[in-house]
This record gives C-alpha cells, structure tokens and sequence, in this order.
C-alpha cells in the first residue's frame, strides 16, 4: 500500500499539469516576488562572467533575469512547464529563447559550472532524493558547484515544499566525488523564511 501511495506522488509531482496549477495558484514560498538575497549575494561575488550556468525549476525566473542583467552570458534555465518560459520571456525579450529549456530535470543533459539551488529540491518527492543528487553529480563539471538553499524545517502538509534537516542533507550529499564546502545555517535568508534555511556550496570533485 505505502509503496502505490509513494508511487502515485512522485507520478503526480513528476506531472507538467500539476505545476502549471500549481505555477498558476501561487504561494508565498514558491514565489518571493524576486531574486532572494542568499543566492544574489553568492552571485555578486562571482568574477567569471562566462561560466555556464544551470537553474533546474526555473519557476518566474527572478535569477535567469537578474544573472543576464549581471552580464553572465552562458545561463540556462530549465522547467517543466512552459508557463515559466512564458513569463521569462515577456519580462525579459531579449532573453535568447534557446536558454529556456522545457524539460524533465532527470533527462537534461549537459556540463554546468554553477548549479543553483532555489525551491527546485524540496518540490520533489523525498524519495527522488538520492536520484537528484546523482543527477547533480552527472550535470557539475569537475570543480562544478551546487550552490544554494535547502529548508531547514518540516511542513505539515502532502504536497510540496518538503522539508528537511541539515543532518540529513550532511547525510544525502556524502557521495563520492562531492565535497560539502558549505552546509550551514543560513544568516541572510528573506524574512518569511529566516532561521528556516541552510546554505550549501557543493563542489564536484576530480574523479580518482
């Protein structure tokens, strides 16, 4: 019986009809109404503009267009449902429309310098888990990282987000050939999520 139930959610998140509902009805946590201020801090810091760039979960795409406007020039945003692309595309014309990719996150392919995390894990079904980081670990070039926040909370509810904690991320991402540079409590989250995220820095390393 839990083996349907879980089968029926991870068919049900997995679904393009799903999220457009779901991209439609909104939500405090799903959209922050902007690029939120860990993952724009990291950004500013960064001094290679040409570093090819991978947003899985493109969502309203607040850092595809805030990275474009930085000037990065090899950026890649990736939903699956085309309502995301939709919205990027008419706030941002310009934008070239052959870096909004439609698509399932498990099937993409390519070599990522920057992997940013924003709302794309916890909208998975936990048991896809050990599956993203496998991906993660397949898209990073070496010395690749996976850069930004996981919630450090639970929430009382079937749908996403999922929550988590930071011994088990500690526990998920201790997979050969990736170094935990940073998994901690995260100090500059937005208001409605302060003391509920952690920070991670994920860096892929040289195979042995």
């Amino acid at each position: 019986m839990i083996f349907w139930i879980t089968r029926m959610m991870k068919m049900k998140l997995m679904n393009k009809a799903y999220w457009e509902r779901r991209y439609i009805e909104g939500s405090d946590f799903w959209n922050a109404k902007g690029i939120t201020t860990p993952i724009k801090e990291y950004l500013n810091q960064l001094t290679d503009k040409h570093i090819r760039i991978l947003i899985p979960g493109l969502g309203h795409g607040y850092e595809l267009m805030y990275l474009k406007e930085q000037g990065f020039t090899n950026v890649v945003g990736l939903d699956l449902t085309d309502l995301a692309a939709r919205e990027t595309l008419e706030k941002f014309p310009l934008f070239p429309i052959d870096e909004v990719v439609l698509g399932d996150f498990f099937q993409h392919e390519g070599q990522y310098d920057l992997i940013l995390e924003h709302t794309f894990f916890c909208s998975l079904p936990i048991a896809l888990r050990p599956k993203y980081v496998a991906k993660m670990k397949e898209l990073l070039a070496v010395n690749g990282r996976l850069v930004g926040v996981l919630f450090d909370c639970e929430f009382d509810s079937v749908d996403p987000p999922f929550g988590g904690s930071l011994s088990e991320y500690k526990k998920l991402f201790c997979v050969s050939d990736l170094n935990i540079e940073i998994l901690e409590p995260c100090y500059n989250s937005i208001k409605p999520r302060k003391d509920r995220e952690v920070f991670i820095k994920i860096v892929k390393q040289q195979h042995d």
